[in-house]
């Protein structure tokens, strides 16, 4: 299990580091809400992004994004909904999945925007 927390965590410091090389800024890391929790908060062109990010070292049981079930939706858009009251967000929102396989010590990303709804 470690090893999948240690990819994980490394996962999502490239997708912040992706992020930021992209003109995002980063307001929340691990945000919490409850059950929820959101990896990546960020913001770009008054746009509010909740991103989801899937790091796998391998697709041999599916490619990273796969794993975003319906239940994980429910809770995003859960933790959004706290989080846009709590902010007073008056700009639009959407939700990205960072998709990362780790190969060879290097990561591979597939940022899908507007994953879901």
């Amino acid at each position: 299990m470690a090893h999948n927390t240690h990819l994980g965590q490394l996962g999502e410091q490239a997708a912040e580091a992706y992020l930021a090389q992209n003109g995002y800024l980063v307001l929340e890391k691990n945000y919490r809400y409850k059950r929820a929790e959101v990896d990546l908060i960020v913001t770009k062109d008054k746009v509010l992004v909740l991103v989801e990010v899937k790091t796998r070292s391998t697709n041999a049981f599916g490619f990273p994004e796969e794993a975003v079930s319906t239940r994980k939706e429910a809770m995003l858009q859960l933790a959004a909904d706290y989080y846009i009251e709590q902010r007073q967000w008056q700009h639009d929102v959407r939700f990205d999945v960072i998709s990362i396989l780790w190969r060879s010590g290097q990561p591979e990303i597939m940022h899908i925007e507007d994953a879901f709804h």
